[in-house]
């Protein structure tokens, strides 16, 4: 009989994971303490996310000598990603942070600040700050990404320096 897979611990994100702007990390895969704490925390403010992950496209790899055709992972790419703020009526909110150019990394910690666990690191620049216009919702900005490279996924959580 086969092992079964390990039983997962479940959660509910909010309140748990943690999502920050970092504008300096020298290496991805890797990033420091020291960087991280120089971030700033955004999920006190993030209403909404979409994206945030990376798929793998795939390369037929046909041959003469068969009418199966394989295939072979290919590109990967991430979809486009936003994260949605409440905006603040002095203007005084996330505008003032992700400005449109801005480039910096958008980390992930899924399971919270928790050294030990992971998190993914997406290079990214800020596309736009769009202004969500509804008649009866409190009013929100949507800050646009666009991912710039290969993001580091699953990288460990450094200690606390």
């Amino acid at each position: 009989m086969a092992t079964p897979i390990q039983a997962s611990t479940r959660y509910y994100r909010r309140g748990v994971t943690k999502v920050l702007w970092v504008p300096t990390i020298a290496n991805k895969a890797a990033p420091t303490r020291a960087e991280i704490n120089a971030g700033t925390e955004l999920a006190d403010e993030v209403s909404a996310m979409s994206g945030w992950q990376t798929t793998s496209g795939t390369v037929p790899t046909p041959a003469l000598g068969s009418r199966f055709t394989p295939v072979v992972g290919g590109e990967i790419t991430a979809s486009d990603s936003s994260l949605t703020f409440w905006a603040s009526k002095t203007a005084d909110d996330v505008r003032t942070l992700l400005i449109r150019e801005a480039t910096g990394f958008v980390v992930w910690m899924d399971e919270g600040d928790v050294p030990g666990q992971t998190m993914d690191v997406f290079p990214v620049s800020v596309t736009s700050q769009a202004k969500i216009r509804e008649l009866d919702g409190a009013s929100q900005i949507m800050a646009q990404f666009a991912i710039t490279s290969e993001p580091s996924e699953n990288v460990a959580i450094p200690a606390a320096a």
